[in-house]
């Protein structure tokens, strides 16, 4: 499913203020209010939005959207993000690949590069990248999450230790305003924790909604990583983060 511009602003205005109802979008757009409710069905097959009596409600903070909403939100600024991580991994190098829809945009970004080890918890980023030839797939064992097809637990945790790489993509569902990275699963993050500690260098790979968003569970910090690319920060605190840290701040949009 693609989303059409219509649907990405409701979905954008149901974010921001947690609802949305079905006549001020009719008079908002200057459509049918039939026209309304077939964007929110959907939007709600999507399980980007949940349905409610004149309209749809933004999913709670407190759990995580659903895999197939995340993939489709802000998928043009995943692809982009995706690009730029695939420009700075060179060919002939190492890497993990943690779960998460953008870092999945960056094993898109890669199906064109030679010689590449990819190590990934992700079983999405292994089926598509497997099938190149100049590129060597290795997935970890563990839990596998119906969801969105993760690898979690202690033997992913125990598999990542083994290897030491020269670059790690992670993803985040939440980036606190003082720097912190969140999750929602406390096991994807010890995988995720596992990957750092074991990388030269780290790339955060995460789209602007993030900054919006609240995850319970402590990745880590901003300071950790070597380069974080998003479509743009709004935080004036996470640029001063990263500028005290030698953390390079890539904006794609």
């Amino acid at each position: 499913m693609q989303l059409s511009s219509r649907q990405e602003e409701i979905l954008a205005i149901a974010k921001t203020q947690g609802r949305v109802l079905v006549e001020d979008l009719a008079n908002l757009f200057q459509v049918t209010p039939q026209t309304i409710r077939k964007d929110l069905n959907d939007l709600c097959d999507g399980k980007a939005l949940n349905r409610i009596h004149g309209g749809a409600v933004f999913p709670s903070g407190n759990e995580n959207v659903k895999y197939e909403a995340r993939r489709l939100m802000a998928a043009a600024q995943k692809q982009a993000i995706g690009k730029a991580a695939g420009n700075i991994i060179p060919d002939n190098s190492s890497l993990f690949i943690n779960i998460g829809t953008t870092t999945e945009a960056v094993g898109e970004a890669l199906v064109d590069h030679r010689e590449l080890m990819v190590i990934t918890n992700n079983i999405n980023v292994a089926n598509r990248l497997r099938v190149y030839p100049s590129i060597e797939v290795i997935i970890a064992g563990g839990v596998v999450r119906g969801s969105d097809g993760g690898i979690v637990g202690e033997a992913a945790v125990d598999f990542i230790r083994q290897f030491k790489v020269d670059y790690a993509v992670i993803g985040v569902s939440a980036i606190d305003a003082d720097g912190a990275l969140l999750d929602f699963d406390f096991r994807e993050v010890k995988v995720a924790q596992a990957i750092i500690a074991n990388a030269r260098h780290v790339i955060l790979v995460s789209d602007a909604s993030k900054f919006e968003r609240t995850a319970p569970v402590r990745m880590g910090h901003v300071s950790q990583v070597h380069t974080f690319i998003t479509d743009i920060c709004p935080s004036e605190e996470i640029r001063r983060i990263c500028a005290e840290n030698d953390v390079r701040l890539v904006e794609t949009g």
